[in-house]
């Protein structure tokens, strides 16, 4: 009798121990990346390296993955010129950008409105 009661109570527990995985790795998939992208025109072309350098160490901190283009070149395909240069972060949702961009660990950086301005910045949301 006891042996049936392990069994049963194995059962059950491994049940439950392989539902909770599933909704972890549902969670996982269902979770939308976001990619920011920040047009920039640099301004101090002396302190822009060291502000670059500072934004994306703080990003990496909130979990942003810069993609470093490092002012690589930019093309214009389509529209109005494109700008002179480009910043594009992945983040793991889009809640995270928007946190990060609204957080003191990027409003407060030092020197970074007076060495980059910002043209126009925005977030894709992209399905998995």
């Amino acid at each position: 009798m006891k042996t049936r009661y392990t069994v049963v109570l194995s059962m059950i527990a491994g049940a439950a121990l392989g539902a909770t995985a599933m909704q972890g790795v549902n969670a996982q998939l269902a979770a939308k990346k976001a990619y920011t992208i920040s047009e920039l025109e640099v301004l101090d072309a002396q302190a822009a390296p060291g502000v670059a350098q500072r934004v994306q160490a703080a990003q990496a901190e909130a979990g942003g993955r810069n993609l470093r283009t490092g002012g690589g070149k930019v093309v214009g395909m389509e529209g109005p010129s494109p700008p002179k240069r480009v910043g594009l972060t992945e983040w793991d949702s889009l809640e995270k950008a928007e946190a990060f961009f609204k957080s003191k660990a990027f409003t407060e950086l030092p020197d970074r409105e007076k060495a980059i301005k910002t043209i126009r910045r925005y977030a894709v949301e992209v399905a998995n």
